[in-house]
């Protein structure tokens, strides 16, 4: 069982919760990757952090190591979950794994976008029973690249893919996408603002870039129309966290 992480409170006394953020606070826009594999180890992250972001993102290895008790834990410490599982399958079995996942309290979650248009909408319909829920379509991950998805039998450019399942998860009723800040740009032109753009793949400059392929720092990716970024070893891995996560939050400004 994973350990419960505690209300941090701060020096001023006051219990400052994610929920309780001006509309117009920068950490809005900023998600943290818990790309880590115990409680424990999110746990020392988020404490590390503090009060410098209030979205974690919990994806297939935390969870698959801890379950749902780590979203738990991290919505009744006041914090933001951002549930990264990439749902993929029927829409039947979509469906019932969303209606789970919004009991346990989580604000966005994703699907895949390349799932169907009927297993988005499952999806959507799922989350209405917690209308705080945002339902997100994956549409190219930002580790493939045009020949990557060449090689998969996929036609068209990744702009093109994108903005095509982009398309279909909107007029089925998701209320945003994860996509790379590299089509951010054109998905705004295309398809207008009333939808949430996440975008992983967000370096700060001079860092390394891992696995990811289509990359930009956090001032890009807001300049491109990304609503939120995703960020996680330049700050989990930072020697100050909390002083890694300001520095980028001066960065995407308000």
């Amino acid at each position: 069982m994973s350990a419960a992480l505690p209300n941090r409170i701060p020096s001023d006394g006051v219990s400052h919760r994610g929920d309780e953020l001006h509309p117009g606070d920068p950490r809005h826009k900023l998600i943290v990757a818990l790309d880590v594999s115990s409680a424990a180890a999110a746990q020392n992250i988020v404490a590390a952090v503090g009060d410098s972001a209030f979205i974690y993102k919990v994806g297939m290895q935390l969870y698959t190591a801890e379950g749902p008790q780590i979203v738990r834990d991290l919505v009744s410490s006041g914090r933001r979950v951002f549930l990264d599982l990439k749902y993929h399958d029927i829409p039947n079995t979509v469906g019932a794994a969303v209606s789970e996942a919004a009991k346990l309290g989580v604000s966005m979650l994703t699907v895949h976008g390349s799932g169907s248009g009927k297993m988005l909408a499952a999806a959507v319909e799922a989350a209405k029973s917690r209308p705080k829920v945002m339902v997100l379509a994956v549409t190219v991950l930002t580790s493939l690249s045009g020949s990557d998805l060449e090689k998969i039998g996929v036609r068209g450019s990744v702009e093109e893919t994108v903005v095509r399942l982009a398309t279909i998860a909107l007029a089925n009723g998701c209320q945003g996408v994860v996509a790379s800040a590299r089509e951010a740009s054109t998905l705004r032109a295309e398809l207008g603002d009333n939808f949430a753009i996440v975008t992983p793949g967000v370096r700060p400059a001079g860092t390394h870039i891992g696995d990811q392929v289509r990359v930009v720092t956090p001032a890009e990716a807001i300049a491109s129309g990304a609503s939120y970024i995703v960020v996680g070893r330049p700050i989990t891995e930072a020697a100050d966290p909390a002083a890694e996560a300001r520095a980028i939050l001066s960065q995407i400004g308000s």
